[in-house]
């Protein structure tokens, strides 16, 4: 089978196309061909050697895919030779979907519901399942604000169709840097008002006006950087603060503290192997009750299509879109 192996730590030019043989699977394991494979951020951070190779095992890079069930272990009851899954191999680490087989257990698979396409249903796993967990986790009340820095991105959008599927009366506040970006975020319902150019002057000010003077309740880091001590000052004291990113400053983390914040630190692959969430977010997208943000297919397995999209995830080029590869 086509591969796209990662040779060393560093650039794009460490990645490389082989042939390898399609992997044996265990009697609870699947045989999935794969028809799609999302990029996501760790996939990056995984290449260059960050903190993120401790999730390594092997050298083939990918975590999220949908495909065809090929064979199915002995032990395996829920799925048949035919059926189109999509899921997340975190439970390896990162063997490995730049790739055309993947062997993996039954529970992490998921069953594609029939009104979205392969390519779409590839974009899920990571996404969702944080979005799922921000919205869990926050403990909104009726009444309280919430600001969403990044929500234009893949994780923001399905966080912004979550979130206001279950509370759309509440006060939501975003950033956003373009037309295209502030276009997509008033298609998902917010209102103009509360979607601020993150490149306004005195931005922690004008994000505090947005939300009638008063400091936020909840608020969401989805970006991390500098930008994050803009969302930690306007968190109100005792506030929570959703970290889904650890790239926040050293000065991002004494404001917090000395708000005395909740910081509730988001790692959806810590929690992905739980499929109880995925198999709720299908049933909500097969029953139409929310939609799939919009995705980009870059092109076929190839070196060249792989290096592309890492590229434009490091210059945070997406344009808020989830990148697919196809098979």
């Amino acid at each position: 089978m086509k591969t796209i192996v990662l040779n060393g730590f560093g650039g794009t030019e460490n990645f490389k196309l082989e042939e390898i043989n399609i992997p044996e699977f265990g009697d609870n394991e699947v045989l999935v061909r794969i028809k799609a494979t999302a990029f996501n951020p760790i996939d990056h951070q995984m290449r260059r050697g960050e903190r993120e190779r401790e999730l390594m095992i092997g050298n083939i890079l990918g975590i999220e895919f949908s495909g065809i069930v090929e064979k199915t272990g002995a032990a395996v009851n829920d799925f048949k030779e035919g059926d189109e899954v999509f899921g997340c191999s975190i439970e390896k680490g990162s063997n490995g979907t730049y790739a055309e087989y993947i062997a993996i257990s039954s529970s992490e698979l998921i069953h594609k519901p029939a009104n979205i396409s392969l390519e779409e249903a590839a974009s899920l796993p990571i996404a969702s399942m944080t979005a799922w967990l921000c919205v869990n986790r926050m403990g909104w009340k009726s009444g309280e604000s919430v600001f969403i820095n990044g929500a234009a991105g893949g994780v923001g959008r399905f966080l912004l169709v979550l979130f206001m599927r279950n509370h759309p009366d509440a006060h939501v506040v975003v950033v956003a840097g373009n037309p295209e970006s502030i276009s997509v975020l008033k298609s998902l319902g917010l209102p103009e008002e509360r979607i601020i150019d993150y490149h306004t002057p005195d931005l922690d000010k004008v994000l505090l006006s947005a939300n009638g003077g008063r400091f936020y309740d909840h608020v969401v880091d989805l970006v991390g950087s500098t930008i994050s001590e803009t969302t930690a000052k306007i968190l109100a004291i005792n506030g929570n603060y959703l970290d889904v990113t650890l790239h926040g400053t050293q000065n991002t983390r004494e404001i917090l503290f000395d708000k005395a914040a909740t910081v509730m630190n988001i790692a959806a692959y810590a929690e992905i192997q739980d499929n109880g969430v995925l198999n709720s977010i299908a049933e909500l997208i097969g029953s139409q009750q929310i939609t799939v943000p919009e995705i980009r297919i870059i092109g076929p397995i190839s070196v060249e299509t792989v290096s592309e999209a890492h590229q434009l995830m490091e210059k945070n080029q997406t344009n808020g879109k989830k990148l697919v590869m196809t098979m």
